[in-house]
């Protein structure tokens, strides 16, 4: 099996850990083999460093110069149109499906179970 998503400068991370839980920040320098330095402008993550294991990498990569400053990552994540991308990808829509899920009270459970059944 052939590996296809790498860590690397411009690729677009889903944060799965922490305050920015949920949302998509691009990768902006290495530091060392377990951090990084993300910025999200678009999203609202700030530039910070972060650990690698508190990331998803994703498909996307935006073509961005190592260290660019913040509105030249907005620019390239805009252009690149990221944000329909991942609202069209399965794994967005399985995610917005647990959200709706684990939103549900307890009588809209069981009107979905009995749905489900008849």
């Amino acid at each position: 099996m052939v590996f296809t998503r790498f860590v690397e400068v411009g690729r677009v991370v889903y944060v799965s850990y922490g305050a920015d839980f949920g949302k998509l920040c691009t990768i902006v320098d290495i530091i060392d083999g377990k951090r990084v330095l993300v910025d999200g402008p678009a999203t609202g993550v700030k530039r910070q460093q972060m650990a690698l294991n508190h990331l998803y990498l994703t498909d996307y990569v935006i073509a961005i110069k190592r260290a660019d400053k913040s509105d030249a990552v907005a620019e390239a994540y805009k252009a690149a149109e990221i944000d329909n991308k991942w609202n069209e990808s399965a794994w967005a829509k399985k995610l917005a499906a647990r959200a709706k899920k684990a939103a549900m009270c307890d009588f809209c459970r069981f009107k979905a179970r009995y749905a489900k059944k008849h």
